[in-house]
């Protein structure tokens, strides 16, 4: 059978022909312009849809002693992850997104409980988090335990081959070997804040630990290592499938402190239990070989977070863990100011033979002003008023210098300013004035406020860290230091360290005899047996020092701070120590003792005890 067509209809079928031949051609032409003209774009564009950047933190820097013993380390955090690509179900069918999200997540429940009766261990995470990481971080493997100990990874190892997906990862914990020992002055770190800027480099922003207070957070840059990162191929659903350009992190930089470790725990032990403060310096350069704050804690509680629960028990302590007493405790001196008062009056000059009368009281217009208990000490010279400490003899002593003599010696001693240590948030203590008064109260300055500053107390506050480098200034005949925490540093990559130098920031003009004449009734105190100190003698060590009991709270409340500062040996002095405790009988008392306990440990320690 022949088919006929018309001309009419072969002219329809060319022009179809035409038609298609035209539309072929233009697909044609079209794919030749997304493969070829166009294809590198596109083939960048899939490479950036399926590379995600993966930012990982830099191991922290260490901090040592001054012999090289670590006081922060990093210890490994061993946990157990799962590799969600591992664990997608193989479905014949094509699912939706949201169907295999679902399914892998009923996967992973069901691997981690698996896991949970193997190792005997509930998981630490629940299944909230699982879907927020199926959501956002399905490239990342899944940690569902951390920290977990050797007995735990043996029971793992034991059954791995049957646990399909599952791995051991290490992280990088903050840990703080010594414990609470130098807690204040460590500080300790918690989880980085994401920096936007940085943030938008990565897809998975891995953040490093950050210094919240003490040398961790002053010396945070130093202490943080660089970051690196890997790039990780994904599927079209964002399951890992491959890793990429590992980029290696590089660990920070590393610190060595001038504390010496075994004077900082003879510290503690000396203080004890008791609220209070003890600094020790190297009067020689002002190397603070102990700080100690009673009480501590335990700073390894905030690596990576603190619970609430511990949390609330160290904020609701009445005693004040928290709270760095030796760097930010402002106590009114008491007597151990006196050695000041006493190198002020001889400048303003007042002659040392002065010699006064002391009946246990000093009168000045209608006010009485005590010696110490109502003690009277008849005849004082001015080396036996400093040996006995008597108030009466410094009340004149004071009116006789002038306040303004007494004013501006404290202030070039450093008193009313920060000492320029290597910690933040330091207190600078308060050194009342003419101009202070008259500002805070509206009233002029009056002799009874000088006689109140004479013997450290009214409004004078102090830290016990400014205390110990008065002491370290009168041991070492007038060098007034910047108390040196850091001794070296190691920049990240280096292997020497890079020594900080001691830093002056004044020399007292004090005349010999002057020094001499405080000096020796300072030893007297401790080496006599009249003096206030003598509770803290010790055999074979001629020491220096001065006790002192402050009051404070309610008056008539008998609410006492006790002091004692001193240095040792009298003729080459190596230690200048500060003790305050919160509440204590008097300086002589409480903390005599216990600075024979702290002196008799550290020369024990050099073999001369």
């Amino acid at each position: 059978m022949s088919l006929h067509l018309t001309i009419s209809e072969h002219t329809r079928l060319r022009r179809l022909k035409i038609f298609i031949l035209s539309a072929l051609g233009i697909l044609v032409i079209a794919l030749w312009h997304i493969q070829v003209g166009h294809g590198e774009h596109y083939a960048t564009n899939l490479e950036q849809q399926s590379v995600r950047r993966v930012r990982i933190p830099g191991v922290r820097g260490k901090i040592f002693d001054r012999q090289g013993v670590c006081l922060a380390d990093n210890a490994p955090n061993y946990g157990i992850a799962l590799y969600l690509e591992e664990l997608r179900p193989a479905r014949n069918a094509t699912p939706s997104v949201t169907n295999k999200r679902r399914n892998t997540a009923m996967d992973t429940c069901k691997a981690i409980n698996q896991i949970a009766a193997i190792i005997g261990q509930p998981p630490q995470i629940d299944q909230p988090r699982i879907a927020d990481h199926l959501y956002s971080r399905k490239a990342l493997p899944l940690v569902a335990w951390q920290r977990v100990d050797e007995q735990t990874l043996a029971r793992l190892a034991e059954a791995g081959a049957h646990l399909p997906g599952v791995d051991i990862v290490v992280d990088a914990d903050r840990v703080y070997p010594q414990g609470p020992t130098l807690a204040h002055l460590l500080g300790y770190v918690g989880t980085a804040e994401i920096q936007s800027e940085e943030d938008e480099l990565y897809h998975y922003y891995l953040p490093d630990l950050t210094g919240k207070i003490g040398l961790e957070k002053r010396f945070d840059e130093l202490l943080t290592g660089r970051a690196g990162g890997r790039l990780v191929q994904v599927d079209v659903i964002g399951f890992k499938h491959d890793e990429t350009n590992l980029r290696e992190p590089v660990p920070g930089g590393d610190l060595k402190l001038t504390i010496d470790l075994r004077i900082q725990r003879a510290a503690e032990q000396a203080l004890g239990d008791t609220a209070g403060a003890v600094v020790v310096v190297d009067p020689r350069n002002g190397d603070v070989l102990a700080m100690v704050s009673a009480p501590a804690f335990d700073p390894n509680l905030f690596c990576p977070k603190i619970t609430q629960a511990n949390w609330r028990l160290l904020l609701n302590d009445p005693r004040k863990p928290l709270f760095n007493r030796a760097l930010n405790g402002l106590y009114a001196p008491g007597s151990v100011f006196k050695p000041l008062v006493a190198l002020a009056a001889l400048e303003q000059g007042v002659g040392p033979e002065l010699t006064l009368e002391c009946p246990g009281y000093f009168e000045l217009g209608k006010q009485r002003f005590a010696c110490y208990m109502g003690e009277a000490h008849g005849r004082v010279n001015f080396r036996r008023a400093i040996r006995v400490s008597c108030n009466v003899y410094f009340y004149q002593l004071g009116l006789k210098c002038g306040f303004d003599g007494i004013y501006n010696m404290a202030l070039a001693a450093g008193f009313g300013q920060k000492t320029g240590i290597s910690l933040d948030d330091e207190s600078a203590g308060l050194l009342p004035g003419k101009a202070w008064k008259r500002q805070t109260f509206g009233e002029a300055w009056r002799d009874g406020d000088t006689c109140n500053i004479a013997v450290g107390q009214g409004a004078l506050q102090v830290t016990p860290l400014q205390m110990a480098m008065l002491t370290a200034t009168i041991a070492n005949d007038g060098c007034l230091y910047q108390p040196r925490l850091v001794m070296a540093e190691r920049e990240p990559n280096e292997n020497e360290f890079q020594e900080i130098p001691p830093v002056v920031v004044r020399r007292m003009q004090w005349p010999a005899d002057h020094l001499a004449l405080v000096k020796n009734g300072m030893r007297d105190v401790v080496q006599d047996a009249e003096g206030t100190g003598r509770l803290a003698r010790l055999e074979g060590v001629a020491m220096a020092g001065k006790t002192g009991t402050a009051e404070y709270g309610r008056k008539g409340a008998s609410q006492k701070h006790g002091w004692m500062i001193l240095f040792a040996p009298f003729e080459h002095p190596r230690y200048a120590v500060a003790i305050v405790m919160d509440d204590a009988v008097s300086g002589g008392i409480s903390v005599g003792p216990r600075m024979h306990q702290l002196m008799k440990e550290i020369f024990a320690g050099e073999g001369n005890g």
